[in-house]
């Protein structure tokens, strides 16, 4: 990670500026859907979904429709980062934009914490892809409850030791091909289709 630039001001030139070099060194293209992502979250950085869930909506718009992304969180052993946003995961799960609404207009302390519901929707796939989680701390039953898959952690840093991967696309050794994330804060993937608003 490298600082690239500082704009400060008032005016629209400055943000469009930013804009630009933003999207030009942190915006990655692909040309197809992926179908398999793999993303790692330090352990140092990430201790929760809330965190987390960059691996999703930081992705979503690369993975195919019928994809998986798998997110290997050995540092995550919580879901929202204080008790009450943790409570209301919990309740609601990540279960896309119309249960979270249904959830917002049910829910009077939900309806109190909409940064809870906007979390909620941002960490769905809208039924688009699955979503796999390899946690270090939390269990199976807590990953599955709120609308995730599971996958063992160990075993998952076994087959996708982020050591040995590249950034990008990978070739593992029975043939399976995907595309890895060291750190899903650091950019936004997309089609260019999608990127372009198609």
């Amino acid at each position: 990670m490298v600082s690239r630039g500082l704009f400060a001001g008032d005016g629209y030139d400055c943000f469009a500026a930013g804009a630009a070099l933003a999207r030009a060194c942190n915006v990655e293209t692909v040309g197809a859907p992926l179908p398999k992502v793999v993303a790692y979250l330090d352990p140092g950085e990430y201790r929760s979904t809330w965190l987390g869930n960059k691996a999703i909506y930081r992705s979503r718009m690369a993975l195919a429709d019928g994809g998986e992304l798998v997110v290997l969180a050995p540092g995550v052993t919580r879901l929202g980062e204080d008790a009450g946003i943790d409570r209301l995961i919990r309740r609601h799960g990540y279960r896309g934009t119309a249960a979270t609404l249904a959830a917002v207009a049910a829910d009077p302390e939900l309806l109190g914490s909409l940064s809870a519901a906007a979390h909620l929707t941002h960490g769905s796939s809208e039924g688009r892809f699955r979503i796999t989680y390899a946690p270090g701390g939390l269990s199976r039953e807590e990953i599955t409850g709120v609308g995730y898959e599971y996958l063992e952690l160990a075993g998952a840093l076994r087959r996708y030791d982020p050591a040995r991967l590249a950034p990008g696309p990978n070739l593992m050794a029975d043939g399976e091909e995907i595309y890895f994330l060291p750190n899903p804060a650091v950019g936004l993937w997309s089609t260019r289709e999608r990127l372009a608003g198609g």
